[in-house]
């Protein structure tokens, strides 16, 4: 791969003085940005130039663009002090960001997306406690108390989804993975890096689970937020993309591999390593067909019956991806069975997610359709580890499958 790189000149900022010597770096990744970049950066420029107290460097990390976002890049590199363009040969932002910082000499790295949807205002904050030593990583959050986020109904609940699977499948406790407003120490980036091995969009989310997982402190900022309504993130892509990436995180958490943090102390009933990441993926899509089916149903239906409907479609899918994919049943001997205690399985879930439902309309009469469907997430989440309980110590249990292989 060749990097090509329009070195900068002196940072940008006011000439330090001996209390502000940390250099702080910006990378903006960019691909096929050549409408937008040179504004962004001008704005992001002056911003920092007349705001900002730590000497910065603006880094555009431009990954195989095909316009004229290389042109733009460089003429920018020339004209503005502290900015310099680096261009990939390959596309992916994990990869743009892991070139730029691996090499970097500045005390803290940091990018943002080139769109600037987060208010610029939220920079000083984010990077304040990494330059004073209080925490090892920052991120922006659009889920956090403080945060005001402008964004369409789609991507919030894709967001909020996100967000929930991690929290449940992978004990996560960061609130938002995918806001593009994060900043890390360089020494702690370049000891993480190379255990994250995603290099487009689920690098973020790698880099956070590993930093966890490791005992770092990871600071969040609220953040006002404005979604870009030019974004062509191919958000369905990117979705599956995020969901592969979960599983295999999961899988090497289990094993104590790369990534996973620490050795696994405890071992694993035997099994459980391979089904587990089987079931969360098969349960993530199983939730998110049936949130769609009740986003559809709720417009002819109330909310208890378009519950009811979107989870009898989606169970029988969800017992019988599980009955082959997670505890490798073949063959159509006792399908029939395996459905019908999937089906009393599915019960429970119904009681789950019906009473909090129920009880949302009680304590809050009136509730929006994003809040219903937030309600929903949860106590499908509760639902979800009882039936991977019961699937494994009743449904598919070895001794009742035995034939069924």
């Amino acid at each position: 791969m060749n990097h090509v790189t329009t070195e900068p000149g002196a940072p940008g900022g006011a000439a330090p003085d001996a209390r502000r010597t940390r250099l702080v770096e910006i990378v903006v990744p960019v691909h096929n940005e050549e409408r937008v970049l040179a504004a962004s950066v001008r704005r992001l420029h002056a911003y920092l130039s007349g705001t900002f107290p730590y000497p910065f460097r603006i880094t555009i990390a431009d990954n195989a663009s095909t316009d004229a976002t290389w042109w733009v890049a460089g003429t920018l590199a020339a004209e503005l002090p502290g900015v310099r363009a680096v261009r990939l040969e390959a596309k992916g932002r994990g990869r743009a960001l892991r070139h730029v910082w691996s090499g970097s000499d500045a005390d803290v790295v940091a990018y943002m997306d080139v769109d600037l949807s987060t208010d610029l205002d939220a920079f000083l904050p984010l990077v304040a406690p990494l330059i004073s030593g209080h925490s090892d990583l920052a991120i922006g959050s659009r889920l956090t108390r403080g945060a005001a986020v402008v964004r369409g109904p789609r991507r919030e609940l894709i967001s909020r989804c996100y967000n929930l699977l991690l929290r449940t499948a992978l004990a996560a406790r960061f609130t938002d993975a995918q806001c593009g407003f994060k900043a890390v120490r360089t020494e702690i980036a370049q000891v993480l890096l190379p255990e994250v091995r995603d290099e487009e969009w689920f690098f973020d989310t790698e880099l956070l689970l590993l930093a966890e997982r490791s005992g770092l402190r990871i600071h969040e900022v609220p953040v006002d937020w404005v979604d870009d309504p030019d974004s062509r993130v191919d958000v369905v892509r990117t979705a599956l993309d995020d969901l592969r990436g979960m599983a295999r995180v999961a899988r090497q958490g289990l094993r104590g591999g790369a990534g996973s943090g620490a050795p696994v102390r405890a071992r694993l009933p035997r099994g459980m390593g391979r089904q587990l990441p089987a079931f969360a993926v098969i349960g993530a899509v199983s939730t998110a067909a049936q949130l769609v089916l009740f986003v559809l149903l709720r417009t002819v239906l109330g909310p208890l019956a378009a519950n009811a409907v979107s989870l009898v479609v989606t169970t029988v899918f969800n017992t019988a991806a599980n009955r082959r994919f997670t505890f490798g049943v073949t063959g159509s001997r006792g399908a029939l069975r395996h459905q019908v205690e999937g089906g009393l399985a599915f019960l429970l879930g119904l009681a789950l997610s019906t009473g909090g439902l129920a009880l949302l309309h009680v304590l809050a009469p009136g509730a929006s359709r994003a809040v219903e469907v937030a309600a929903l997430v949860a106590a499908n989440g509760l639902a979800t580890l009882v039936r991977f309980l019961l699937m494994r110590a009743w449904i598919f249990h070895p001794r009742r499958i035995g034939g069924t292989r």
